[in-house]
C-alpha cells in the first residue's frame, strides 16, 4: 500500500499535473480534494495537450480510478463539457470516475456573483478566476449550499436553488433579468441524471481502497501560498490547498498518509494581485514567461514571474511536512546567465528569516539574494541527474540545502518522459 499527497508548494501553476501524471503510472486511484474549475491542470498526453479543471489527472492512465472528493466544488455544466472533451481525446472514463455525493455545486448564478463581487471591490479586487468558486464555498460555510446528491431529488433541489436565489436577490437582479431560472434548474437536473451513476459516498470508497492495499494519490489544486488559512491572505483562494485540505476534502485520516510530496517551480509565478517579494523586472519576466508559456490554463492571463524564494519554500515545507519535492521547468532557466535565490528578507534594517504574517508588512519587504551561475546547454533530453550541466546540478543542490528536503524528481520538459528521477 502507498498513500501519497501531491501538493503545490507555492502560488499554484507549479507543474503538479505533469508530476502527478508521471506518478500515476503505478497507482490504483487518484483523489482530487479541493478547489473547482478555477484549477487548470495541463498534461501532454499522446502528444496532445489536455487541460483538466475538475477531473483528476490520473484519469489519463487507463486502469486508474479517479475520485472527485467532498472538498471540491463542482460546476456540473463544465464537468459535463470536460468529460465530453476527454472522450474526444480517446479517454474512456466509464466505470472509472466517481463523484462525492457531498461535494457542493457551483451554479451559473455563482459565476455572476463572483464577477459582481469583484466589480464591487474596485481597486480592492483580488483578481479571481470568476469561476464562481468563492461564492460556492461561501454558501457552503453559510449552510445554504447545494450538494451533488441534491441533484438526485428534483423537488428538494429546486427548493434549495430558489432559497439560494432569495438569499442573494439584491445582487442577482441583472442575472435574473437575463436568465430563465426554471430552464437552469431543468438543465442541471438533466445533467444530474447523466452523472447519477458516478455519484457515491467517496469517503467509504477511498478508505476501502486503502484498506485493500491499493496505491492512492491525492492531487491538490492551486498552491500552499493560496491557502485561505496559510496563504498570503486576502490574496488567496477559498479552500485549503495545503495538507489539511487533503484530509478534510476526502475523509481520510492523516495516519493513513505515508508520503507528502511538494511541487516547486525552478522559479516562482503567481496570478492576480498580492505581494510578490522576488518578482522579476519586466524584461526578464517576459523572457521567462515566453520560454515557460506562463499563461493561465483557466484564464489565459499572463503570470507574474519571480526568482526562487527559499523563505517561502521553507514555510511551505514546514506547513505541509514534505518528505520529498519535485522541481519543475528547470529547462526554462537555460541560457540565464545569473540565477537568483532569495534567502532572507529585509525590512528597514532588520533581516527576516520568516514570512511576516501581516500583509501590510509583507508587502513592504525586500528580498536578499544569492546568485548562482547559469548554464547554456539544452537539458530537455537529459534523463540522468549526473548528466545535467554542473551549474544546473549546483542549483538543485542549493535548493535542497536551503529547504532541507531531498529533490527526487526534476522536470526538464512538458512530456512525461522528460522527467529525471533521482
Amino acid at each position: 500500500m502507498s498513500v501519497k499527497v501531491v501538493l503545490g508548494a507555492l502560488w499554484g501553476d507549479e507543474g503538479k499535473a505533469k508530476i502527478v501524471d508521471f506518478l500515476a503510472q503505478d497507482i490504483d486511484a487518484i483523489v482530487r480534494f479541493q478547489g473547482g474549475c478555477n484549477a487548470g491542470h495541463t498534461v501532454v498526453h499522446n502528444d496532445n495537450k489536455i487541460v483538466m479543471h475538475m477531473v483528476p489527472v490520473g484519469i489519463l492512465q487507463p486502469e486508474v480510478k479517479a475520485i472527485i472528493g467532498n472538498g471540491v466544488v463542482i460546476d456540473p455544466i463544465q464537468l459535463k463539457k470536460e468529460l465530453e472533451e476527454l472522450k474526444e481525446q480517446g479517454v474512456n472514463t466509464k466505470n472509472r470516475l466517481y463523484i462525492s455525493s457531498t461535494a457542493h455545486i457551483t451554479l451559473p448564478l455563482h459565476l455572476f456573483l463572483d464577477a459582481y463581487k469583484e466589480k464591487q471591490k474596485g481597486k480592492e479586487a483580488i483578481g479571481t478566476t470568476k469561476k464562481g468558486i468563492g461564492p460556492t464555498y461561501t454558501d457552503k460555510a453559510s449552510r445554504i449550499g447545494i450538494r451533488m446528491s441534491d441533484l438526485l431529488h428534483p423537488q428538494y433541489f429546486q427548493n434549495r436553488v430558489l432559497n439560494l436565489i432569495r438569499q442573494n436577490e439584491d445582487k442577482l437582479g441583472a442575472w435574473l433579468k437575463k436568465n430563465d431560472v426554471d430552464k437552469m434548474i431543468n438543465n442541471l437536473l438533466e445533467i444530474g441524471k447523466e452523472l447519477e451513476p458516478l455519484i457515491t459516498d467517496t469517503p467509504y470508497l477511498i478508505n476501502d481502497m486503502i484498506k485493500d492495499g491499493k496505491n492512492v494519490i491525492f492531487e491538490g489544486a492551486q498552491g500552499t501560498l493560496l491557502d485561505i488559512d496559510f496563504g498570503t491572505y486576502p490574496f488567496v483562494t477559498s479552500s485549503n490547498p495545503s495538507i489539511g485540505g487533503a484530509i478534510t476534502g476526502s475523509g481520510v485520516s492523516p495516519q493513513k498518509i505515508e508520503q507528502t510530496i511538494g511541487i516547486f517551480k525552478s522559479y516562482i509565478t503567481r496570478v492576480g494581485k498580492g505581494p510578490f517579494p522576488t518578482e522579476m523586472e519586466e524584461e526578464t519576466a517576459q523572457e521567462i514567461r515566453k520560454k515557460g508559456n506562463e499563461f493561465g490554463a483557466t484564464t489565459g492571463r499572463p503570470r507574474r514571474c519571480g526568482w526562487f524564494d527559499a523563505v517561502l519554500g521553507k514555510y511551505s515545507v514546514m506547513v505541509n511536512g514534505f518528505d520529498s519535492i519535485a522541481i519543475s521547468l528547470l529547462d526554462v532557466l537555460t541560457n540565464t546567465d545569473k540565477i537568483k535565490i532569495c534567502t532572507s528578507y529585509q525590512y528597514n534594517k532588520e533581516e527576516l528569516l520568516r514570512i511576516p504574517q501581516e500583509q501590510q508588512l509583507f508587502s513592504k519587504i525586500k528580498p536578499n539574494y544569492i546568485e548562482l551561475p547559469g548554464w547554456k546547454e539544452n537539458i530537455t533530453d537529459i534523463r540522468e541527474f549526473d548528466d545535467l550541466p554542473k551549474n544546473a546540478r549546483n542549483y538543485v543542490y542549493k535548493i535542497e540545502e536551503l529547504l532541507a528536503v531531498d529533490v527526487k524528481w526534476i522536470s526538464v520538459g512538458p512530456n512525461r518522459k522528460q522527467t529525471i528521477v533521482r
